[in-house]
């Protein structure tokens, strides 16, 4: 990983943890694998601890880690550095993707109340105004507040379920569309299952946790955005290609949906986009996952899942060569 993140992927009470744990290679962080210091801690590893900023572990690297076990990624997605030939070899691969899972579905909670509530647009106007709202700045809203509302949410994913758990405060009905979520599974997740064009057509707000993978990439199209009953709220805090932000944006520009966007295409938007300026739409950089002091859950993470290996116990977090191609 970087070696920068060290202190905050491992406050000192996760370190203390992970040194009684494992012996660690000196120096513990390595960012590059083709100095001698990186073969030689290659060729005694049996766990890989990675995290932002690995370089890719691919076959050739694999080659030269011949004692290789494990890899733990102490952060979200191993697809963007581990090749699928380390699952062929054995080798037991664990994400803390389900802790990062944590702040971005509170930030989903957050955008959602906030965004029902319209205060993005209704904040811009007290600014420029200096004087209390009056009713008919109210009446403008297409709807206010969360009593109520139908939330639809596209995708069961780790963060998915975390935002339909977290969405049991609210006084709301919450629809699903997942493909790989059956009727019983949506019985004990709470939820009504939908098909995607009715979910979009009969939610108050649409918020985004499919995976970005080439069937999802579009997924909410011009079609589908204007299914959209005027009012609706998206959030996405997903990828930006899996929403077709040119399509989306006609629908912003005259005030018929809003918008919560943690994740843009392009990322960022160009300096002159509309986006940028328009009072019913939020835009975020990319920050609803772990940041600040929320990194170091990732680590005490990827610790737990160290210390059931060294136990002999399987992971409480295994990422599965079979999931890739429907995974973050």
């Amino acid at each position: 990983m970087s070696p920068g993140l060290l202190d905050d992927v491992f406050p000192p009470p996760v370190r203390a943890r992970l040194e009684e744990t494992a012996d660690l290679h000196n120096p513990a962080v390595i960012s590059e694998f083709d100095s001698a210091q990186a073969a030689e801690a290659l060729a005694g590893a049996e766990v890989l601890l990675t995290g932002w900023g690995c370089p890719p572990v691919d076959a050739a690297l694999l080659d030269r880690a011949a004692r290789l076990r494990a890899v733990i990624h102490a952060a979200g997605t191993v697809k963007t550095f581990l090749s699928p030939d380390a699952f062929d070899r054995g080798i037991v691969v664990s994400s803390a993707a389900a802790a990062n899972a944590v702040p971005v579905a509170e930030y989903t909670l957050a955008a959602i109340i906030m965004g029902a509530k319209r205060v993005f647009p209704l904040a811009e106007l007290f600014r420029s105004r200096r004087t209390h709202r009056t009713g008919a700045d109210l009446d403008r809203q297409h709807w206010l507040g969360t009593h109520g509302l139908t939330i639809g949410v596209v995708g069961a994913s780790r963060i998915g379920r975390r935002v339909i758990e977290l969405l049991r405060v609210l006084d709301a009905d919450v629809l699903l569309y997942d493909p790989y979520v059956g009727p019983a599974e949506a019985e004990l997740l709470g939820v009504t299952p939908a098909d995607l064009d009715t979910l979009v057509a009969t939610s108050d707000v649409v918020t985004v946790h499919a995976p970005d993978t080439p069937e999802t990439r579009g997924l909410i199209d011009a079609r589908r955005i204007g299914l959209m009953r005027p009012g609706t709220l998206l959030v996405n805090t997903a990828r930006g290609p899996l929403v077709d932000t040119e399509a989306l944006t006609g629908h912003l520009v005259n005030g018929r949906l809003d918008a919560v966007l943690d994740v843009t295409s392009p990322e960022p938007l160009p300096p002159g986009h509309p986006l940028w300026d328009l009072p019913n739409v939020f835009i975020t950089p990319h920050l609803a996952g772990a940041q600040g002091n929320e990194v170091g859950r990732l680590g005490a993470l990827a610790v737990d899942e160290l210390a059931r290996y060294a136990a002999g116990s399987p992971f409480a977090h295994p990422v599965h060569r079979a999931d890739l191609g429907r995974i973050a």
